[in-house]
């Protein structure tokens, strides 16, 4: 998952640090590509709209909202 997709998802870096509850700053500073463990939060607060990219999940992955 990367930073754009998820302020897409969002709509803004600010909807995305208020879903998180952190800075505007701090999404901000994220790299493109997010650390595993914030990709995670993200799906789980999506609800498998974005997917975590975790390696060999194939069939595991949550069913993404239609």
């Amino acid at each position: 998952m990367t930073k754009s997709e998820a302020i897409k998802h969002f709509g803004s870096i600010q909807a995305v640090a208020d879903a998180l509850g952190i800075t505007h700053g701090a999404v901000w500073q994220w790299p493109e590509n997010l650390p595993i463990d914030r990709q995670a939060q993200i799906e789980i607060l999506t609800g498998g709209a974005l997917l975590a990219d975790v390696p060999g999940r194939g069939q595991y992955a949550l069913p993404r909202s239609a």
